[in-house]
């Protein structure tokens, strides 16, 4: 589980988070929405790390993440699993030697157990002969299920995923939720996916925090979004002229 409590963010004088709590459940799917320019990203690298708060606190399972020093952060990193928006493989290297890469970073296997636990994230996420491709050789959806495999070869206690669905086709696009669905129930994943793909909210959102202007202006999940009376939230659902139809039939 991870707590976030009151988080503040500024970048000069523009505000971009503005005291935000929420609660990210182990073994769900935990869904940041909102507009572009919302705060999303923002809130995810303040999570990690990555950007320094301006107030609040960050809690991994009750381990105060904010008032750790660099080797303190460090030990809790090596239990997240991160998927980029882009895949982030390294291109001068092979499927097999990109999911090793960080086993080399956080253990003390060796190189024969970092290739079985590469292998089995393959297997994993139905890549079993992808081992010795480069990323050149790969298709968009595969380079997804690659860094998958990535992110989950340390055994993280926490995934975090930023647009997965970026650039697929709809159909790759459920392969990627059911797989991400699939190993956060499997492995008890506290798993966190920034996204505003409502497909991805209606398939995996186990428990959704709507950022608006840099606030979370509503809580709840998949079923309790598409029966929302907050404006902002209704015009961010039903951008679609399909989903506002449809809004129509199911409110009657």
């Amino acid at each position: 589980m991870i707590e976030v409590h009151n988080i503040s963010k500024s970048f000069g004088d523009r505000n971009i988070l503005n005291g935000v709590s929420f609660v990210f459940e182990q073994g769900k799917c935990n869904l940041i929405i909102g507009e572009s320019g919302s705060g999303k990203t923002v809130f995810c690298k303040c999570m990690v790390g990555l950007l320094k708060t301006d107030g609040g606190t960050v809690l991994y399972n009750n381990r105060n993440f904010t008032s750790m020093d660099f080797y303190e952060r460090k030990e809790i990193r090596k239990e997240i699993g991160m998927l980029f928006q882009g895949g982030a493989l390294f291109d001068s290297m092979t499927v097999e030697e990109n999911i090793i890469f960080p086993l080399s970073m956080f253990t003390n296997k060796s190189l024969e157990e970092k290739r079985d636990r590469a292998n089995f994230c393959l297997s994993r996420v139905n890549l079993p002969n992808a081992a010795s491709l480069y990323p050149s050789e790969l298709s968009g959806g595969m380079k997804k299920r690659v860094a998958i495999a990535r992110a989950i070869a340390v055994e993280p206690k926490y995934l975090f995923c930023d647009e997965p669905n970026s650039g697929l086709d709809p159909r790759t696009s459920i392969v990627i939720d059911e797989l991400i669905k699939e190993i956060t129930y499997e492995y008890n994943i506290t798993t966190v996916v920034i996204t505003h793909d409502m497909n991805s909210v209606l398939e995996i959102g186990d428990n959704i925090a709507f950022l608006y202007k840099g606030n979370i202006l509503w809580k709840g999940n998949k079923e309790e979004i598409l029966h929302t009376g907050k404006n902002e939230l209704i015009d961010f659902v039903y951008a679609t002229k399909f989903l506002k139809e449809f809004r129509k039939k199911i409110v009657k």
